[in-house]
């Protein structure tokens, strides 16, 4: 079994925390892993927010010692999960699994460029924290007899569908991106970033990205690649 050698017990904490997070909103989930010299990039899909969430882990050493140049696998997060020590910053990588949908249809490897009008991270927050409370508030002016999962995914589709200002990016990327870990107390502006490639826009934290394909546009299917950093 191959075995990933992570920089630090930190680098390890926080891949088995992205991996616990997922595993809270899809136990059966899947991650594909992308590694090439010392970058890892795992992506997860938690189905909640339908969005790519993207974890960039750091490794002490190339791949395979570059014995080989890349790898590339799908596999079950909650084996993944349990491989990881995080006192030996290791992780082994588990059997590939038959991978969903989403894993073949990623982000473009490059073409990426800066979008404008994205809100501080703070307002970023305030955003969510608003969209929870309207959420809430109109759940519980439902009768009782229209209380159930159709409507109570009506209000969310209308909530989360909508877009930060301007800016394309649907708030339920940012509660993605807050819920997974990737948009933490204390993050800075310079920190974070908007950007597209084709159809794609992608919200970019020191912690990870969240990426969203935006129906009905076209774009060249790729990988995302390990190189985008968080």
């Amino acid at each position: 079994m191959t075995v990933l050698h992570l920089v630090d017990e930190t680098e390890a904490a926080d891949l088995a925390a992205f991996l616990a997070r997922l595993l809270h909103y899809d136990r059966g989930a899947a991650v594909r892993l992308q590694a090439a010299g010392t970058a890892l990039a795992v992506f997860g899909r938690p189905p909640s927010f339908e969005v790519l969430a993207v974890r960039a882990v750091r490794l002490a050493k190339p791949y395979e010692d570059g014995l080989r140049v890349t790898l590339d696998v799908t596999v079950s997060a909650g084996e993944l999960l349990e491989s990881v020590s995080e006192r030996a910053a290791t992780a082994a990588v588990p059997g590939a699994v038959t991978g969903p949908p989403w894993a073949g249809v990623l982000p473009p490897r490059g073409g990426w460029r800066t979008e404008p009008g994205l809100p501080a991270p703070d307002a970023l927050r305030a955003t969510v924290a608003a969209a929870v409370g309207e959420f809430r508030a109109r759940s519980e002016e439902l009768a009782p007899e229209r209380r159930n999962r159709a409507e109570l995914d009506r209000i969310g589709r209308d909530i989360w569908s909508r877009e930060i200002g301007h800016t394309r990016l649907p708030v339920r990327a940012v509660h993605a991106a807050q819920s997974l870990g990737f948009l933490r107390p204390g993050t800075e502006v310079a920190d974070t970033g908007l950007l597209s490639s084709g159809a794609w826009l992608r919200l970019r934290t020191p912690y990870g990205s969240i990426a969203v394909r935006r129906a009905g546009a076209l774009d060249s299917l790729g990988a995302l690649g390990v190189s985008v950093g968080g």
